[in-house]
């Protein structure tokens, strides 16, 4: 990219940046790498354009962009850091500074060593969010460029881009870049892996695109009918993410039925609902699927509606629906803050980094390196939830936190002196795992302590330090103890005597049992088998195991079809004010209830809300008007089935 190229580029979405000082940088960082070159031959200059072009990407500010043309400037060249503070002000030499202070972290296998390295990473990134931006950058654009370099380097990079790299880009909420990196992490970890699945994904694609197509068609023109200008488009799944699935639900590539998923991105918020209705009335929604990250967004900022459907031809598509910033942010996580906000920081904008000073306060109490390096797993690589207090204040945690995980984050001091919790106005116990839209509420006792239980339930290294230096535990770090804190016999029981109830078989009258070597879900393809001992034993569709099987005693299965929801309307009369509808929602997803659609009208300071849902059982619909009517702003509220 040429001067003139970088620049222009540069004023298409920035018409105020500092071309002077993008030109100095670009001037400067071209004549100081001069004569040097990559492992792939190319001129070594290429790499800091090409890290500033991914930034570019962004929107990042011309500070950033200078920063990034002179990032390796100070290690590899004779250029100086009191130079570039001389020549570029002090806020992009502390940029360049931190950059080149993380350059410097080589991780090893020691615990210790590893442990400490990420604080250092974290330490620069806690000053200036830039920072890691930059390095994000420069990451990717070196696994981009890892072809030329040994194996063994090759998945030493890639490794510690998966481990270290890729989940700060998440926790960062930038998805489109997380998902490079894993994608071109697994290519040099699993390049047997890598290719079969790029070679499945193309196999169908023609016959997966045509149909995507079909499905966009419809949804564009439905929306044009409600005069609904939306942006709709197919986005393919990245290939880490499919790797992941299939090891985790522990299914095959033909067992993966969202490939790709459809996207609605539309200019308001209200808009996302009426979508939402429109497809729900095109395809039937896939019980317990629909999830609502603009009610309750995730910690890292994520809004977006996510919806399942099940089409007319039986293929099974996930939707989801935002607005153009929720896409942005979505996309590009905390560097879309330059797109909205500029470079001034705001409260909004503290509060996404306010968990990078968490963990360092964390490792600042935490004395064992294994421990730290358990608890970073969580609270960096883990996905999240988010709880209410009795107020409605979210509190961001990890996914199967606990009450004592709510009660350490809200005050330390509550979580010493927790001693009963109540989620959605019941009692549970203190190592229930929450889940997003309960509302928590700790009750103290001034005479209760912590206890060394807590620990093996507890999911926040907050929660897990505060309790090690009241009980002054130094070292329990139980690996066999963690795997069995996974394990719910209560819910794995359930699970199977759920199965049993849904699965009946044709002409038979055997008992069920389900096979070990198959994990097997409610409305998978399944077969049976009837044993010697008369019972049918029951087979996910493709086992392994089904070639040794006597075709004989092979059984039709059936799973039970469940009775019909029915589908509530609840319109509401509220006050205009902000975040209501986000706490009138956050009771449908406490009862885990399945919502159709969502429109509001605008009635001079007054707003009517529509909320359609699904609801098998009525007994449950008082519990929730209750809970809705005892909101102030909520002035009338009227039922009726639809």
């Amino acid at each position: 990219m040429t001067l003139s190229e970088f620049i222009e580029k540069v004023l298409k979405y920035n018409p105020k940046a500092d071309t002077a000082l993008l030109k100095k940088a670009y001037v400067l960082a071209e004549k100081a790498h001069q004569g040097q070159t990559r492992s792939t031959g190319e001129d070594y200059f290429t790499h800091p354009i090409g890290v500033a072009a991914i930034l570019m990407k962004m929107y990042a500010d011309s500070a950033t962009l200078c920063a990034a043309l002179l990032h390796d400037i100070v290690e590899d060249t004779s250029v100086s850091i009191e130079q570039v503070k001389q020549l570029f002000g002090e806020e992009i030499a502390l940029l360049v500074e931190g950059v080149t202070k993380i350059e410097k972290i080589h991780f090893k296998d020691s615990e210790d060593y590893k442990a400490e390295n990420i604080r250092k990473i974290l330490i620069a990134t806690a000053k200036d969010v830039r920072v890691i931006l930059i390095k994000l950058a420069d990451r990717l654009h070196n696994m981009q460029t890892l072809k030329t370099f040994r194996p063994e380097k090759q998945q030493r990079i890639a490794m510690e881009t998966l481990e270290i790299y890729a989940p700060v880009a998440h926790k960062l909420g930038m998805w489109r870049l997380k998902g490079e990196l894993e994608d071109l992490s697994l290519r040099y970890l699993e390049p047997e892996v890598y290719k079969f699945l790029r070679s499945k994904v193309a196999e169908k694609r023609a016959e997966r695109e045509n149909s995507t197509e079909e499905m966009i068609a419809t949804i564009k023109q439905n929306l044009a009918e409600k005069h609904i200008d939306a942006l709709v488009y197919g986005r393919a799944k990245y290939f880490y993410s499919i790797y992941k699935k299939m090891k985790k639900k522990k299914i095959g590539f033909n067992d993966i039925y969202d490939l790709v998923a459809i996207r609605i991105i539309t200019k308001t918020m209200p808009e996302c609902y009426a979508a939402l209705g429109i497809v729900h009335d095109l395809w039937k929604p896939m019980p317990h699927r629909f999830k609502d990250y603009i009610a309750v967004p995730k910690a890292n900022g994520y809004q977006s509606l996510h919806t399942t459907v099940v089409t007319n031809k039986g293929k099974i598509v996930e939707i989801q629906i935002r607005t153009e910033e929720m896409h942005h942010i979505s996309e590009d996580g905390i560097a879309a803050h330059w797109k909205y906000h500029g470079t001034e920081r705001d409260k909004k904008f503290d509060k996404k980094i306010s968990w990078l000073k968490q963990i360092l306060e964390w490792k600042r109490h935490s004395k064992d390196a294994a421990d730290f390096i358990e608890s970073l797993k969580v609270d960096l690589f883990d996905d999240e939830i988010v709880v209410f207090t009795p107020k409605g204040d979210p509190i961001s945690l990890p996914i199967n936190a606990t009450p004592v995980d709510f009660a350490y984050m809200v005050h330390t001091n509550i979580g010493n002196k927790c001693s009963k919790a109540l989620v959605n106005n019941k009692i549970v116990p203190l190592d229930y795992n929450l889940e997003s839209g309960d509302i928590v509420e700790i009750i103290v006792n001034k005479n209760a302590e912590p206890s060394r239980q807590w620990l093996k339930s507890v999911k926040t290294a907050k929660a897990r330090t505060k309790i090690k230096n009241t009980l002054k535990i130094e070292h329990d770090h139980d690996p066999k103890a963690e795997r069995l804190k996974h394990d719910s016999s209560e819910d794995a029981l359930y699970s199977v005597n759920e199965i049993y109830n849904r699965i009946e078989a044709i002409g038979k009258n055997y008992p069920l049992k389900v096979s070990k070597c198959c994990d097997i879900k409610i409305n998978d393809k399944i077969k049976g088998f009837i044993t010697k001992d008369n019972k049918i034993t029951v087979h996910k569709e493709g086992c392994i195991n089904i070639h040794t099987m006597d075709k004989k005693r092979e059984v039709a299965l059936l799973w039970k079809i469940d009775n019909e929801e029915n589908i509530i309307a609840l319109r509401l009369l509220l006050e205009d004010k902000v975040g209501l509808l986000a706490r009138i929602l956050s009771i449908f997803a406490a009862n885990k209830i399945n919502i159709k659609s969502v429109n509001t009208k605008q009635r001079k300071e007054k707003v009517i809300t529509t909320i359609r849902f699904y609801l098998k059982d009525k007994e449950k619909l008082h519990g929730i008007t209750s809970k809705i009517k005892q909101i102030k702003s909520v002035l009338e509220i009227a039922v009726e089935d639809k």
